[in-house]
């Protein structure tokens, strides 16, 4: 098929150690940063709201309906809060699972459909492309979506080899239309539309019209729709709105708009891009010039024709659209993986001294700009958090120094036995990308600095504390601004004044769960016995002028967390019950069951996110 050396560089146990060394990086630091706005925090609370309140059919965000994304991933991350408790790695564990998976089936697809060596190293550039890895350690859509569109398309190069059983063939295009399937009730119609636009290019382009004989189309579609099918037909039957907002306005609207407001210019990918492979640019141009040459397989197909094609309309796709963010494009992160692996075992270990050589300079440079990240603070991030930020980045360009001179001695080492047009090594290319991948892991450790003041969860001991203190019923609002953390540290829902955000469809729905002015939750307030309010600080100080009766519980310099003052009798009811409150996390139910106006179902005590303990 192709001129990639076939031999493995390293036997099978050292590659399965080299695949438990990643499993530990990829999946011991998930717990160890606090969970970012507004995606981490958005997708974390929906699962919990599942999970607790047992409808598994009708999404909710904050108490309100929420039809923007199909619901496969908030039920796995409801499972997991089932399975493991409700925490920070429990919130990210099918992220990185479905990262780590796509790692593995990279490898094992290359391996089939090209050879051993290039399976082993287009895993490697995977794992180890800064792109892939953070994505895969961040609680969004993305990464579970670009999963199951790699799965769709390495189904489809594993089903199209030559002289295969027609039985294995049905059986990796079933998959294939399985995991398109599974692509839709990620995200939507970008799972089926993009892998059939790329097909029906892919055969434009190649002329391989004898492809279509092998997609098995009429029981594939059965297998689609049998898994797509259910719960659309359940969530419409329940939400009669559903199909409309979920169709026209978000899965059109958002691509043909700018009404997201995600705007970018053409090109913005192309830094995303650059940044994403950065330890591999400078064998990219080569590896695409390589592929390209790869000639057809005995039965017509053409696999590097079919990725090529994916990767340019997918980029071109998401590069047109009028909606716009860094991660849109991760579904082509596995077959350019794929093209580099397939050349890098044919680099020479002169032109891999070279390489290394070039990104120990640069890796020296960029820790010289590192040292003056103080003077990026702003009065929202401080110079001091960036001070602190500066010693972990710091810290991740040693290591990723350190194991690139390892690598230049790897390879030298290399040389002396093979001369320096002797192909390349796995150690050396495993050790200068383990360097990257511990970069990312480092420095991404690091940005808790930023990350726990962002999440507001130091604020919720306290808050929790005080709901155990009050009713079940106590409202809680939140005044002007949607946070997407702190609902789900504090295991709490909360009703929205005034600015609906992104729950704007939930509340038209829902007029009822909602106050429209800040006026009317003043008057609100004023007739409640107990209640509690999320503030802006901003909004704290002018309604603390205008004397309304507030009792600061939690702050931070982002937002204010109040309470309503308690009457005197219920005041000391309270003190006297401070020991039991001040016991072990439990939790009040759900703020939407706040007025008569605003049921819900209960939640369970259980629920109290362990994660909403301050992490070190």
């Amino acid at each position: 098929m192709n001129d990639t050396p076939s031999r493995l560089p390293l036997n099978r146990t050292t590659i399965l150690l080299l695949v438990l060394a990643l499993a530990v990086i990829w999946f011991v630091p998930l717990g160890w940063r606090h969970l970012l706005p507004s995606d981490e925090g958005r997708y974390a609370e929906m699962a919990r709201e599942m999970f607790v309140t047992g409808d598994w059919i009708t999404p909710r965000y904050n108490g309100y309906k929420y039809f923007e994304k199909p619901p496969l991933q908030t039920w796995a991350n409801a499972l997991t809060f089932a399975w493991f408790g409700i925490g920070e790695w429990q919130a990210r564990l099918y992220t990185a699972l479905t990262g780590f998976a796509g790692v593995l089936l990279i490898g094992f697809t290359g391996a089939r459909v090209f050879n051993a060596a290039t399976g082993v190293f287009a895993a490697l550039v995977l794992a180890c492309s800064p792109y892939w890895n953070l994505m895969g350690h961040f609680n969004t859509l993305d990464m579970g979506l670009s999963f199951w569109m790699a799965l769709t398309l390495c189904a489809l190069l594993l089903a199209q080899r030559p002289n295969l059983p027609t039985s294995c063939v049905r059986g990796w295009m079933w998959v294939c239309w399985a995991s398109m399937a599974l692509a839709v009730l990620s995200k939507g119609l970008v799972g089926l539309i993009l892998p059939g636009a790329v097909l029906v290019l892919y055969t434009l382009i190649a002329r391989d019209w004898a492809l279509w004989k092998r997609l098995h189309l009429v029981s594939g579609l059965i297998v689609f729709f049998a898994i797509v099918t259910p719960w659309f037909v359940l969530v419409q039957d329940r939400n009669p709105e559903f199909l409309n907002f979920f169709f026209i306005v978000q899965q059109f609207e958002r691509y043909l708009t700018p009404e997201q407001n995600r705007p970018g210019p053409f090109y913005y990918f192309v830094p995303v891009l650059l940044v994403g492979f950065l330890p591999w640019l400078s064998v990219t141009l080569q590896s695409v010039r390589h592929a390209w040459r790869q000639p057809r397989q005995p039965n017509g197909f053409a696999p590097v024709t079919l990725m090529l094609t994916w990767i340019v309309f997918i980029f071109l796709f998401f590069s047109a659209s009028h909606s716009k963010l860094l991660s849109y494009t991760l579904p082509i992160a596995p077959p350019i993986a794929m093209l580099i692996g397939m050349y890098l075992p044919l680099v020479t270990r002169d032109q891999l001294r070279r390489h290394l050589a070039g990104y120990a300079l640069f890796l020296v440079v960029a820790a010289f700009v590192a040292l003056f990240l103080p003077r990026f603070g702003t009065a929202r991030n401080p110079a001091e958090l960036y001070a602190a930020f500066r010693t972990w980045v710091l810290a991740a360009l040693a290591v990723a120094f350190g194991l690139t001179l390892f690598a230049l001695w790897l390879n030298r080492r290399g040389e002396s036995g093979g001369g320096s047009h002797a192909r390349v090594g796995l150690g050396a290319v495993a050790a200068f990308g383990a360097g990257w991948l511990l970069l990312g892991t480092i420095a991404g450790t690091g940005h808790d600095v930023f990350g726990r003041l962002s999440s507001g969860a130091p604020l919720a001991p306290a808050i929790r504390a005080q709901l155990a203190k009050l009713p079940a019923d106590t409202p809680f609002y939140s005044v002007g601004v949607l946070d997407h953390t702190l609902p789900f540290y504090i295991g709490h829902t909360m009703i929205m004044v005034e600015h609906p955000d992104e729950l704007a469809f939930g509340v038209s729905v829902e007029p009822q769960k909602w106050v429209p002015t800040v006026d009317a939750w003043i008057e609100r307030w004023k007739a409640e016995r107990y209640a509690l309010a999320l503030l802006p600080p901003p909004t704290y100080d002018r309604l603390l002028k205008q004397g309304l009766p507030m009792q600061v519980i939690a702050r931070d310099s982002r937002r204010v967390v109040v309470m309503k003052p308690l009457p005197a009798a219920d005041a000391a009811t309270s003190a006297g019950q401070a020991g039991a409150a001040d016991a072990p996390a439990t939790l009040a139910a759900p703020a939407t069951a706040a007025s008569p106006a605003m049921p819900t179902a209960p939640e369970s005590a259980a629920a109290a996110p362990s994660a909403a303990k301050p992490q070190p």
